[in-house]
């Protein structure tokens, strides 16, 4: 990729705690770097780095000098070539079959990071003659080698490794671990392991990431210390007090800028992301877990109090959690969204859902496995027309009017109502997506439910349409 041009460069870029080079060890560091090379990817500088130093071999014993290494890093600066060369050193370079396991936030993740972004690295590379097979079932997932070695998926329970012997341990984006569930499954299985290797490697994340932020605690004391046994440490982030908007910041703590990623990248990062996500994502700095998921300045370029829906019609409605309230909101089929009615209880939703659907001739959608799946029966028949969404649905329309207000495509009419539920707003997993949590019932978010599945659907009515009759809404 061309990168930006700048009075910056790469050379810029230097830990802010890194575990030094100890040129009297051998390294096992070139060989990454090679098969790295074999799977099309050249090693970056940080990536060497970390290879070079967390390889280093006791020259009498001839074992790896340090048991764990631990790496973090900013999002997107090739974390995954990394572990995957590091993987396939462990298991195609050593003498005796090598048992790997690979670890993520989740089974899901690890299986999707395993299967469907590092298996297809090595299959389509010249790595894959030494493949066996790649074993793709539930709970079955690993790939394995023609010598005897294999990479297999490790579930994030504290048990998982029972009963396995494991040579190397990957515990990948440690920022999701409020406990030691996931070292304590592979420590046992490396006990009798004399060579074997556990590998942490994570962005930031904030003071709910007990574990890493243990390990970053420690790494860093060991990094000041000059230990050069036990625990290698390298951390590349910027400090508290340099300015998050200066390019010359970005260049300080982003090794793979002027690599894979530019400026202008960055640049769109810092305008659409709210500043704890990009304080975490991109410069790798720890933050506190309530930050706004879209930032006041975003959200108040889409607001304005004149806002007008008209045309074709989309209804939604929301329900807290506890019944006490609910939502009616309308989108058009040009973006254009507001809050139709808000009442306390919901014995009221269905009467004025079923009046807004046939004045207008418009659906109404819903989250059928949410609060208001239990309005279905009552609104569906008698001319209404209703659309049960699935939770996958519910997850897909929050990242579309994510994404629509964070690039402008949508008009809302301000309320405080809705003012008040984007401010509390929180994620939730769903899947390997997110929707807005209702986990919160001190926060009534279901303006902001119901305005994000009418927006969602009418811009799938919208992408559908053909030939229109437009009306007023009044």
């Amino acid at each position: 990729m061309g990168r930006t041009t700048s009075r910056h460069s790469s050379l810029d870029c230097l830990p802010r705690w890194a575990t030094p080079r100890n040129l009297e060890r051998p390294s096992l560091g070139p060989e990454v770097a090679a098969i790295a090379r074999q799977l099309g990817h050249e090693l970056m500088p940080w990536q060497r780095l970390v290879a070079d130093v967390g390889l280093e071999l006791d020259p009498v014993t001839g074992l790896p000098a340090y048991r764990e290494v631990v790496v973090t890093v900013p999002r997107q600066s090739g974390k995954t070539t990394l572990v995957l060369g590091w993987e396939l050193q462990r298991v195609l370079r050593w003498a005796q079959a090598q048992r790997c396991a690979y670890t993520a936030q989740t089974g899901w993740d690890a299986r999707r990071k395993l299967i469907d972004d590092q298996a297809p690295m090595i299959m389509a590379s010249p790595v894959r003659v030494a493949v066996e097979r790649v074993f793709r079932g539930a709970a079955n997932e690993a790939i394995t080698f023609k010598n005897g070695s294999r990479i297999d998926v490790l579930a994030t329970s504290e048990s998982a490794g029972h009963g396995r012997t494991i040579d190397l341990g990957i515990i990948d984006e440690a920022f999701a671990d409020a406990d030691d569930r996931r070292e304590q499954a592979l420590l046992p299985a490396m006990a009798t392991r004399a060579a074997a290797q556990i590998l942490v490697v994570s962005t930031a994340g904030t003071e709910a990431s007990i574990y890493l932020n243990r390990k970053v605690q420690a790494g860093r004391a060991a990094s000041a210390a000059g230990e050069q046994t036990g625990i290698a440490y390298f951390e590349w982030s910027a400090s508290e007090d340099q300015d998050i908007d200066d390019p010359g910041t970005w260049w300080s703590c982003m090794p793979a800028l002027g690599h894979t990623i530019t400026e202008e990248v960055v640049r769109h990062a810092r305008a659409t992301m709210s500043e704890g996500d990009f304080r975490r994502s991109w410069l790798n700095q720890q933050t506190t877990s309530d930050e706004r998921v879209i930032p006041v300045a975003v959200w108040d370029r889409v607001c304005d109090p004149l806002v007008k829906p008209e045309g074709r019609f989309v209804f939604a409605v929301d329900v807290t959690p506890d019944r006490s309230a609910a939502s009616i909101a309308v989108a058009d089929t040009d973006g254009r969204c507001e809050v139709v009615d808000h009442r306390p209880g919901v014995s009221w939703t269905v009467d004025r859902l079923r009046e807004l659907a046939l004045k207008w001739d418009a659906p109404i959608v819903l989250d059928g496995y949410g609060p208001a799946g239990s309005l279905m029966d009552a609104l569906d028949g008698g001319g209404v027309r209703v659309e049960r969404l699935l939770t996958r649905q519910v997850a897909n329309a929050c990242g579309v009017f994510y994404d629509a207000v964070s690039d402008r495509k949508i008009q809302i009419r301000r309320s405080e109502l809705l003012d008040a539920a984007i401010a509390a707003a929180r994620r939730r997993s769903a899947g390997d997506a997110w929707a807005w949590a209702r986990s919160d019932t001190s926060v009534d978010i279901s303006p902001l439910m119901a305005v994000t599945l009418a927006y969602d659907r009418a811009l799938s009515a919208a992408n559908a349409r053909s030939n229109e009759v437009w009306v007023a809404w009044d």
